[in-house]
């Protein structure tokens, strides 16, 4: 197959993971993911399973978080490639007694693997560029309590707040634009591709 046939399939499992975690297709969701797939998000780290029935359980309970997509780049070596696919997470929460959306711009870094006819993902690791908290009511007072929002990386800073007033547990050296964190995430890249 060529390789923009081969792009295409990969940026379709993208697409269907925004769409259908966000509608709660949790059999379709597990399709995305090869059996060994791992989620790095701010408030879950593990295996795909769990991630899907951790998810599945917010959704129950009424967690709003929905994910918009835009441009991909993909890298493939073989059966292995990097998928770069900008995106916005969108929460809705109540902090302090005010709603609120918390948007947060990045980019999502998908290992994926060809295994048999199959493009799957291995890892999502999210990227988290910048972020804005806005309280739906315009007129409504918030005041943000400024030392827990400073134990945050700047680009996921007002995400991990209302996180973390959520009740979630946030990591909180997730990669951001620029650092450290994202070093380590490219180079892990080009080594995946590297050892296809």
């Amino acid at each position: 197959m060529d390789a923009l046939n081969e792009k295409l399939q990969i940026r379709e499992v993208v697409e269907n993971w925004a769409v259908w975690r966000d509608a709660g297709d949790w059999e379709r969701f597990r399709t995305v993911w090869h059996d060994d797939g791992h989620m790095m998000a701010t408030w879950f780290q593990g295996p795909a399973e769990r991630f899907i029935d951790v998810s599945r359980e917010g959704w129950n309970k009424g967690v709003s978080i929905l994910h918009f997509l835009g441009g991909t780049s993909i890298d493939i070596a073989g059966n292995r490639a990097i998928a770069q696919t900008k995106m916005t997470i969108s929460q809705r929460a109540s902090v302090d007694g005010v709603v609120c959306d918390v948007v947060c711009t990045g980019r999502f870094y998908d290992f994926f693997e060809k295994r048999g006819p199959r493009w799957a993902i291995v890892l999502r690791q999210p990227i988290y560029e910048k972020d804005r908290l806005d309280p739906v009511d315009p007129h409504a007072a918030l005041q943000l309590d400024a030392d827990l929002l400073a134990q945050f990386p700047d680009g996921y800073r007002h995400l991990a707040y209302v996180q973390t007033k959520n009740g979630f547990t946030v990591k909180r050296d997730m990669p951001t634009l620029k650092g450290a964190e994202v070093e380590a995430l490219y180079r892990r890249g080009a080594a995946w591709l590297q050892d296809a």
